[in-house]
């Protein structure tokens, strides 16, 4: 899977992806990261990629220019081109896993910034896509994040095992993780996960995914999804927090 990533601040982008999983993941060839500067792509000898816009109004605009220039530049039949924009359809795994399965394709995301872009971009635009209902300086965090969210699903960069019971797969949070020490200022890890009785253990791990669901992410859980003893663990689960 190839990245373009289209940004003002191509050092920004370098820091991070220079570090940990995306690193590892560039040298094994899981996923290649082409860092493209949208100044390159301006026809103006000041290097301007931004005005103010039409009719008034604070703050400056990507001129449409420079940024479907640069698109150009790398696009090809397999690019699907995105921008950052928190107008745009809001990341979750789904969107992530379905990304992360197409090996094959090319990922164009334009770092939107200022105060907004010339709306004639969108025209050169296939999905915008936001990380949250929150306005950031620029999109290149989350150009990094949406990199970062697929990339540790594409087969090979981690282990199968270590993201299978990430949080929001099947709907669930992930299970309660405990380490040493055994006990730290009387608070003891639970003693099923001592005992090495894995079917008990395995057991303990998905009650501990549907209490967290159930308690900080309510909307996620589909019955559907359930076995018949994860639904009579979640009618407890019910029952125990009436009134409260």
């Amino acid at each position: 899977m190839k990245f373009s990533i289209l940004t003002l601040f191509p050092n920004l982008i370098k820091t991070y992806i220079s570090e940990s999983i995306i690193k590892r993941a560039i040298e094994k060839n899981k996923i290649k990261i082409e860092i493209i500067n949208i100044r390159d792509y301006t026809k103006n000898v000041r290097k301007q990629v931004d005005d103010y816009q039409f009719g008034g109004g604070k703050g400056m605009v990507l001129m449409v220019e420079p940024v479907v220039n640069a698109i150009n530049s790398c696009k090809t039949t397999d690019s699907i081109v995105i921008l950052t924009s928190p107008q745009g359809k809001v990341l979750n795994h789904s969107i992530a896993h379905q990304f992360s399965i197409e090996a094959d394709k090319h990922l164009i995301i334009v770092c939107g910034h200022y105060e907004g872009i010339d709306e004639r971009i969108l025209d050169y635009i296939d999905l915008e896509i936001s990380i949250g209902d929150y306005v950031l300086t620029g999109g290149e965090l989350a150009s990094l994040v949406i990199v970062d969210s697929i990339t540790r699903l594409v087969d090979g960069v981690i282990a199968k095992d270590s993201r299978i019971n990430d949080s929001f797969v099947n709907n669930l949070l992930d299970h309660p993780v405990y380490t040493k020490p055994v006990d730290y200022n009387g608070k003891l890890v639970p003693e099923v996960l001592l005992s090495g009785h894995h079917l008990n253990i395995d057991n303990f791990r998905q009650q501990g995914r549907i209490k967290n669901t159930f308690l900080k992410r309510p909307d996620l859980l589909c019955e559907d999804l359930l076995t018949k003893e994860d639904l009579n663990y979640l009618k407890i689960l019910k029952e125990n927090t009436k009134g409260d």
